[in-house]
């Protein structure tokens, strides 16, 4: 199975290092020097990673055969991406690849069903599971354990307690305007 791992960004410097948007929570396995990559467009690579080193608390990458700045620069957004094995599961006991993800239904603590997640966005400061509702509209949740209180592979669903406002249109709107 393969997993997108990174993004290539910009070139840095002139001795073909790139910046790396990374979407692995494993980098120091998936992007460790020797680590080769298939690519997306695959006309880039694969790419073997010859070193790595963190600058200015960004991840910097570079490939053998890539020795400049315009060589690192025509390698700007390709993905990387790493073979898995399926059956291969993250170290942490709460960790999910997004491939476990996509497809669970998803259903309230009470049995209501959502939807189905179709995506899973990296964003910052949160993961977001995109769904899918029966009606086709898509609703974002918050891959946080406040809210998604349980995931279960073997049942293939996702359980979670919404906040009001979050899956449906009733929430509780305070203002100080109401108190005159």
């Amino acid at each position: 199975m393969q997993l997108v791992v990174a993004r290539i960004g910009r070139a840095h410097g002139i001795k073909g290092e790139v910046t790396v948007e990374v979407r692995t929570d494993e980098p120091e396995l998936r992007l460790a020097p020797g680590a080769v990559l298939a690519t997306d467009p695959a006309a880039a690579g694969p790419l073997t990673i010859a070193a790595g080193r963190v600058h200015s608390g960004r991840l910097l990458l570079r490939f053998e055969g890539v020795g400049d700045r315009d060589a690192a620069q025509a390698l700007r957004n390709t993905l990387l991406i790493a073979e898995i094995d399926p059956e291969e599961l993250p170290e942490g006991e709460d960790e999910y690849y997004d491939h476990q993800l996509i497809d669970l239904d998803v259903v309230t603590e009470d049995g209501v069903a959502v939807g189905r997640i179709t995506e899973i966005s990296h964003l910052p400061t949160q993961d977001l599971f995109i769904v899918e509702r029966p009606d086709g509209s898509e609703v974002m949740i918050p891959f946080v354990q406040e809210i998604v209180t349980g995931i279960d592979l073997e049942e293939q669903r996702a359980v979670i307690d919404p906040p009001p406002g979050l899956i449906d249109d009733r929430a509780d709107i305070a203002s100080p305007r109401d108190e005159s």
